[in-house]
């Protein structure tokens, strides 16, 4: 009982007043750490939150340096976007006016065509290779020219119209990721370090391999400007060079078809000219055989008269000779049969003179009956020249000049 009530061992003063010198040291050598600990990290949170802030100043400028350049280059492309639009509409109407002025050549170059096919009626001497003909074929070769020009024309614009469109989408594209990108940098230049619910995103510093460098960025977009500027300087000149087409080739278009009306209009008149000839011809030929057919008629009535004379001084003649026996011979009166041998002698050489007269009526009416011939064969040719002319200003004047009347050449 006495061991357990013994005091326990007890620290000298000495050791109390040490150890609490330890104590006191201690504790201010870990107060002093901690405050240049705590100093430190105020120093360092300071630069950290000045570094932070600058870094973050930096990057909001580049950020807004950044929607500017996009800014900038999408409304570059807008306006080229703009442009190769409104060419390719443009050039769209040049297609038009190019596949009307192909579709109005048809239509004369058939006529042309049709003309010169009817022409192949011609007969007789007028299927002549004359004026007419020669402008026609000229006409249906320039037709032919001003076709394949116009349709190869027609190709080159669907060609440019197409390059166009391509130019087009490549700037709608690019326009495309030029909206997406300011949206995402808008957005990106709205967040602030007190913007709610923002989270951590993971592995969000990489670097893909469809990263782009800048610029490879800026040449892209330019790139697709220039393709478009040059397409539409490409549009541009394919416009002049289709309107000077249109404009030369409807000249020229107008130009040989009134080439080929005046040849018609000449060549109708000499016809009609030379048929008004033929039937001035016929009339005086129709007119002679009238005459001829008379003077054969008033030849056979002449020669008709002459028959009965003839036949009575005939017919005595033959009656004296066969008198029978003595009563072939002289009689009484002496004188009287002399007078009436010299009667008879006279009669006989009228009988003679009337005979030659006979023969000479006849060999009148054989050569009338000739010239009748040749002027009915005359009629008839002449009238055969008349009907070829007729056929002729019928094909020219009604069919061809006709149908000509329809082609009317625009403007294209």
């Amino acid at each position: 009982m006495a061991r357990l009530l013994q005091d326990p061992s007890k620290f000298h003063p000495s050791e109390w007043a040490a150890a609490n010198m330890i104590q006191r040291v201690s504790t201010e050598s870990q107060k002093s750490r901690s405050e240049c600990m705590i100093a430190e990290s105020w120093r360092l949170v300071d630069e950290i939150e000045k570094t932070t802030q600058k870094t973050q100043s930096d990057v909001n400028k580049k950020i807004e340096q950044r929607r500017e350049e996009i800014k900038f280059w999408k409304q570059e492309l807008d306006n080229k976007l703009e442009q190769i639009v409104h060419e390719t509409e443009v050039l769209l109407t040049f297609k038009n006016r190019l596949e009307r002025a192909l579709e109005s050549c048809k239509e004369p170059l058939v006529v042309a065509q049709k003309c010169l096919m009817y022409r192949q009626r011609r007969v007789g001497i007028d299927l002549v290779h004359d004026e007419v003909e020669q402008e026609l074929m000229k006409e249906a070769e320039v037709l032919q020219g001003i076709i394949a020009l116009l349709g190869h024309t027609l190709e080159q614009t669907n060609e440019q119209i197409r390059q166009n469109r391509s130019a087009k989408y490549n700037l709608e594209m690019d326009l495309k990721d030029k909206f997406t990108a300011l949206t995402i940098d808008d957005y990106c230049a709205r967040l602030t370090n007190d913007t709610p619910d923002m989270m951590y995103a993971d592995n969000a510093v990489k670097i893909e391999g469809n990263f782009v460098s800048p610029k490879d960025w800026v040449d892209f977009s330019n790139i697709n400007v220039e393709k478009a500027d040059k397409q539409r300087n490409n549009s541009l000149a394919l416009r002049a060079l289709i309107d000077g087409i249109l404009s030369q080739t409807a000249n020229d278009m107008r130009k040989h078809c009134e080439m080929v009306n005046v040849a018609f209009r000449n060549r109708v008149k000499e016809v009609k000219d030379a048929k008004h000839k033929l039937e001035t011809l016929l009339a005086m030929v129709m007119d002679e055989t009238a005459s001829q057919e008379k003077n054969i008629a008033a030849l056979k009535k002449a020669i008709a008269d002459k028959e009965g004379p003839a036949k009575v001084a005939q017919s005595r003649l033959e009656a004296r000779s066969h008198r029978p026996n003595v009563e072939l011979c002289y009689d009484r009166v002496q004188c009287s049969l002399m007078s009436e041998v010299q009667e008879i002698t006279k009669n006989i050489q009228r009988q003679v003179e009337m005979m030659k007269e006979e023969n000479l009526l006849k060999d009148a009416l054989a050569q009338a009956e000739t010239e009748l011939k040749g002027l009915s064969r005359r009629q008839l040719s002449l009238e055969e020249e008349i009907k070829v002319k007729e056929n002729t200003l019928y094909i020219d004047e009604v069919l061809c000049m006709q149908m000509r009347e329809s082609v009317y050449i625009n403007n294209f």
